[in-house]
């Protein structure tokens, strides 16, 4: 194996090269502890690159809860699960895990009267899940019908479903405002049933809807 030529002056500018902006910003950190410490080669390459898979991991994070149009500030931690004595504060953390409800595509209804707080625990439960790894969007039915019969009109139905798979997860809040006409009640259950029919694909969605 011939000799690799090694320009340290460059450094500093490979890790920008690569797309690796955690290794860029601490790698000079690093590497004088590890010429303190004598680390191995592997244990300084190790951490660096423990450092940049998690750093990557925290953007994703941000990128997806900044997509997922979730309510502020509602979590499952300021959730009072004393005002809703019938819902399992246990039931609700297991499905913040979103594995095996998620990857079944099993739907789930959110019962209750105006007030008992089904917006927060659904933006509560897509805010755990984007955290433990999965894509959420969160959107009033009535907006989300408004942009399907507008697509349909356009002839772009399809299209328009297509684009919501990659989201693992759709929360349809305040369902019960939709009007029960046929125009609205059929893009509804189109896209239902269009991510339900995904089921064994390599990725499946579900639905959390909200009903007074």
């Amino acid at each position: 194996m011939s000799a690799i030529q090694v320009d340290t002056t460059r450094l500093p500018l490979l890790p920008h090269e690569l797309r690796l902006p955690a290794i860029a910003r601490l790698w000079p950190e690093f590497a004088e502890r590890a010429d303190k410490e004598g680390w191995p080669a592997a244990r300084f390459l190790s951490a660096l690159a423990e450092l940049e898979i998690a750093e990557r991991g925290r953007r994703r994070t941000e990128r997806n809860l900044a997509e997922a149009r979730l309510l502020p500030s509602k979590t499952l931690e300021n959730f009072d699960f004393s005002v809703v004595p019938m819902l399992s504060k246990a039931r609700v953390m297991a499905l913040a895990a979103g594995d095996t409800w998620l990857d079944k595509a099993t739907n789930l209804l959110l019962f209750g009267p105006p007030g008992t707080g089904k917006s927060h625990c659904a933006s509560a439960l897509g805010r755990a899940l984007v955290e433990n790894g999965f894509r959420v969007l969160f959107t009033r039915t009535t907006d989300i019908v408004q942009k399907l019969q507008a697509a349909r009109q356009a002839l772009q139905l399809e299209a328009a479903i297509n684009k919501l798979d990659k989201y693992h997860l759709l929360i349809l809040d305040d369902l019960s405002y939709v009007h029960k006409d046929h125009a609205e009640t059929s893009v509804l259950f189109e896209l239902i049933g269009a991510r339900y029919e995904r089921l064994h694909a390599d990725h499946c969605q579900s639905t959390i809807c909200g009903l007074e």
